[in-house]
């Protein structure tokens, strides 16, 4: 994957109508503080364009970045931020909601997990949401950076038994750093782009 044009080409808050979109898309979901805009500019080849802060729960939005005219990055608000109030809190929960009922275009939710620790309270509770919703989330493993290489193994275990995930379920380590698994996660958005390609080939038909 090259990437080649990024544009944040829509913002949408709580009261917004959500775009009808022509092409795939790609949701991104995580707590606050778990690097979701480093791991999106990292996707983008961008140093700061998706914006990241010290101060967690600044995304408040739903945010697309438009790649290469082909696809979508979405950037869902965060969630498990303390500070916030419980009312913004449910307000950010229905705009995912509504995302996740309204897109025609989601081809994959990619989850963020902090790979150093045990899922939280909060992050079992937005695996289920999402699977409930009808979606099999992709987990990212994030701040890959933060922990020995020899311990990887160990951690991503941790992951997957603390969500319960079913064996057929990826999990990505990345590192914002260094850009470790940066490949491997456009390597399966090719996949799925071509695989969408097909099907609407195959529907035109």
């Amino acid at each position: 994957m090259v990437i080649k044009n990024v544009n944040l080409e829509t913002v949408c808050g709580i009261t917004s109508t959500l775009p009808d979109n022509i092409h795939p898309e790609f949701a991104f979901a995580g707590k606050s503080n778990v690097g979701k805009s480093s791991l999106i500019n990292g996707l983008m080849n961008r140093k700061n364009y998706a914006r990241t802060s010290q101060e967690p729960g600044k995304t408040q939005t739903i945010n697309y970045y438009n790649i290469n005219d082909e696809f979508y990055l979405v950037d869902l608000p965060g969630y498990g931020f303390a500070r916030v109030p419980e009312k913004v809190k449910e307000q950010w929960g229905r705009m995912i909601e509504n995302y996740l009922h309204t897109s025609r275009q989601l081809r994959r939710v990619f989850l963020l997990i902090d790979i150093r620790h045990e899922p939280s309270a909060n992050d079992v509770q937005m695996y289920k949401w999402i699977v409930h919703q009808g979606f099999q989330p992709v987990i990212i493993a994030t701040k890959a950076d933060k922990i020995k290489k020899s311990q990887h193994e160990k951690h991503l275990n941790m992951l997957r038994n603390g969500l319960g995930l079913p064996e057929e379920i990826k999990i990505f380590p990345y590192s914002a750093l260094s850009k470790e698994g940066r490949q491997e996660i456009y390597d399966y958005m090719d996949k799925l782009l071509a695989e969408a390609n097909a099907a609407e080939q195959d529907t035109e038909e």
